[in-house]
């Protein structure tokens, strides 16, 4: 048997024999080429001569067939793993695998068996996409959990069109840096959430044991370091903000116009009312709602207070290790004259919806810039109007939370109690509280509510003849 060694230019010029013929590398001695074929269609192939366990006896195998370097992709990159898998070799992938392969039966594992290992993970790997674990766990987490469909929203907008066919196992903390910094830039707080949101994903699927993921690739990304540290917020919307965010509300469409100014009304959170559904209202506020003829408004004197309530389910509600609660949200006659301009849906019973009630309202970052554009204009209007130069009026950056910081300061403002404060932001009780009193502060909360709707008024309603004058204010300020 020939021994030389190995060069493209002669692997290139070797021709069939009658029979076929070897010819062993003098770089690694084991390894060798085949040549058999004919003279139009040649066929070298790299083999390997060696002791593969179990077998005592020496033992030719094919490692790969000869690829050409000139003809070949650019594959220097390449892993061992990626090379084992490999079905055709340049000379130096070749002598590279050959490598590997000896390694591999001097721990005394057959190089065969391993190869099929890889290729089962590979399969596997290929199926337990970024997207397909993720939809395991959106249907077995997420279901429960109160911000779960906001959760669902969040990570499918942001990771899915980069990550979704990436296998979990090849995901690195590289390709999640890169989307976090990119929210980041133009969003912090939404940045950190979505972080947080993956974070979970990523343990979930460890702890599931079935996904070949034994590390999550978040695991050294540390909020306070890539977003900064987390600032409590403080921010507080003014009367002339108050105004400018209730007439922004008003001239928005169905359903933004509605959420808005409920969450000025209630101060719930975002998902509270625009998750919505009309089963979680009082029985006797529906009846008379589907009742009503068109055109025409509920008599809701008619009804006692204690059938004018919505209670959200524990499961909508924030909490804690499972001790959220039902929040009872005491229906005003403010909040009553919206919902007696609501239509009621044949696809779902979701109040404030795009998609015929079938689905809950997605209200994303673009209805809270047209907004913000609209507040802006109406507070150059009220500058104008002062005398001011509109020109030096800015909004000082808010976020749609601080409408609750707002309504809680002022009930303080209004004197109402701690305790009715508290139960209208839906706040757990601390301590023996907690576990002894259940009263739910209906009475308390429904007056709280109706005296931060006058309140509410006394800012946002301008007198009959100034509503044109702010009108022609503000196109004059934008």
């Amino acid at each position: 048997m020939a021994r030389l060694k190995l060069t493209d230019r002669y692997l290139k010029s070797l021709k069939p024999a009658a029979k076929p013929y070897e010819i062993m590398d003098t770089v690694i001695t084991q390894m060798g080429v085949r040549v058999l074929g004919t003279a139009k269609a040649p066929v070298v192939t790299f083999i390997l001569v060696a002791r593969f366990p179990p077998s005592t006896n020496p033992t030719r195998r094919a490692l790969g067939a000869y690829l050409d370097p000139d003809n070949s992709p650019n594959r220097e990159d390449l892993t061992a793993d990626e090379l084992l898998l490999l079905d055709a070799l340049t000379l130096a992938e070749s002598r590279r695998k050959a490598q590997v392969w000896l390694d591999l039966i001097g721990r005394g594992i057959d190089p065969a068996a391993d190869k099929k290992r890889r290729k089962t993970a590979k399969i596997q790997a290929q199926k337990n996409t970024f997207e397909a674990v993720f939809e395991d766990w959106v249907r077995d987490k997420l279901p429960s959990e109160r911000k779960g469909k906001v959760v669902e929203r969040d990570v499918r907008r942001e990771f899915l069109p980069s990550l979704g066919s990436k296998p979990i196992t090849e995901i690195t903390d590289l390709d999640i840096l890169a989307i976090t910094n990119a929210k980041k830039r133009t969003a912090p707080v939404q940045a950190r959430n979505e972080l947080g949101h993956v974070k979970r994903l990523f343990a979930w699927a460890i702890d599931q044991r079935v996904y070949g993921i034994k590390m999550s690739p978040c695991d050294s990304l540390k909020p306070s370091k890539i977003i900064g540290k987390k600032k409590r917020g403080q921010r507080i919307l003014s009367d002339d903000e108050l105004f400018a965010l209730w007439r922004a509300a008003k001239r928005l469409p169905y359903p933004y116009r509605q959420v808005y100014q409920l969450l000025v009304l209630t101060a719930l959170r975002l998902n509270e009312p625009t998750d919505a559904s009309w089963p979680e209202f009082n029985p006797a506020v529906v009846r008379a709602l589907r009742q009503r003829k068109d055109g025409e408004t509920v008599d809701w004197s008619k009804l006692k207070a204690e059938q004018l309530t919505w209670v959200i389910p524990a499961e909508r509600m924030k909490g804690k290790n499972g001790d959220a609660r039902p929040h009872l949200v005491p229906l005003t006659p403010d909040i009553l004259q919206i919902l007696d301009r609501l239509p009621f849906f044949k696809k779902g019973d979701h109040l404030f919806s795009t998609t015929f009630g079938a689905k809950p309202v997605w209200v994303g970052d673009k209805i809270k810039k047209e907004i913000d554009t609209r507040m802006l204009r109406t507070l150059r209007a009220l500058a104008r109007q002062r005398g001011d130069d509109p020109a030096k009026i800015k909004l000082e950056p808010w976020v749609n939370h601080d409408i609750r910081r707002t309504v809680r300061s002022n009930l303080s403002r209004l004197r109402i109690t701690e305790e009715a404060r508290e139960a209208v932001l839906a706040h757990a009780r601390q301590g023996i509280a907690a576990v002894y009193d259940i009263h739910d502060y209906a009475d308390e909360k429904r007056e709280a509510l109706e005296l931060w709707a006058a309140r509410l008024r006394s800012v946002v309603e301008p007198p009959p003849h100034m509503d044109n004058v702010m009108s022609l204010a503000e196109r004059r300020a934008s």
